[in-house]
């Protein structure tokens, strides 16, 4: 029996349906727009962020201290994408403005990431059209960022460093490190994107190969079958553990640079 590809597939790609053992949920399409299993999840995600993070800013603009486990932690969340990510990103002076994109930007990268562990849902960050989007928010951030504190033509200029060659060779150079720093600004976010994908998908299919493993010797001898399957479920195991390390890293690692490509912005060269 070999192992399918496109079976294998199927745990990190969209789909237009949810399957789950002896059922087969087909998404509707809405003003002829096909409704897929990553929409639902991300929907999903907003309204749980939207269910915990609303009654947890009433306590705190009301002045009462988060009480219980899961409210601790959240304040220990939020107090450290604030001091150790946004502040020093960006400023403690300018840092206030951008805090609301840096926590959601983290919790929905996050939770999007953690979905993706449970059984038959699937980790919306393991598309592309996801993490690019996610990147062209940061990457809109940026240029609201950098227009807002200098103007359109200031931001412009302050993209180039600031040289003393002289009139005629800066003619030459300015032109040509506008290009270079123009396209970095682009191609950065674009690697962003790409990171969160890459770690995200390729963590994914390795589980799922892992997990395949029982289908291939399901037929085999039940000496074969049973250690097969005994080592594919400990090795399922210790990767869902890595995985759910790697869901944190990487919501960390996406709202760091978010941060850092704003401070960078308003404060540059």
């Amino acid at each position: 029996m070999k192992m399918d590809m496109n079976e294998l597939a199927e745990h990190v790609s969209d789909s237009a349906e949810f399957v789950v053992p002896m059922v087969e949920l087909h998404l509707p399409r809405v003003f002829g727009f096909q409704i897929t299993r990553f929409m639902v999840l991300e929907l999903a995600v907003a309204a749980l962020m939207a269910a915990v993070f609303i009654p947890y800013a009433r306590r705190v603009s009301a002045g009462n201290p988060p009480r219980g486990k899961f409210w601790n932690m959240i304040d220990a969340m939020v107090l450290f994408m604030r001091d150790a990510v946004a502040r020093p990103s960006i400023g403690e002076k300018d840092a206030g403005r951008f805090l609301p994109y840096v926590w959601t930007i983290f919790f929905f990268v996050l939770a999007c990431n953690l979905i993706g562990l449970l059984p038959w849902t699937g980790s919306p960050t393991s598309s592309l059209m996801v993490t690019a989007s996610l990147a062209l928010l940061t990457f809109c951030a940026v240029l609201g960022a950098g227009v807002a504190r200098f103007g359109p033509f200031g931001y412009m200029k302050s993209i180039v460093p600031h040289m003393d060659a002289g009139g005629v060779l800066n003619l030459f150079l300015v032109p040509m490190l506008f290009a270079i720093e123009t396209a970095g600004l682009c191609i950065k976010h674009f690697v962003l994107a790409v990171r969160l994908l890459a770690n995200i998908f390729a963590g994914h299919l390795v589980l799922a190969v892992i997990v395949g493993f029982i289908g291939m010797v399901a037929q085999a001898a039940a000496v074969l079958c049973a250690g097969v399957t005994l080592s594919s479920v400990l090795g399922a195991v210790a990767l869902s553990l890595l995985e759910l390390l790697v869901a944190f890293l990487q919501a960390y690692i996406f709202a760091f640079l978010s941060a850092l490509f704003i401070g960078m912005a308003i404060h540059p060269h």
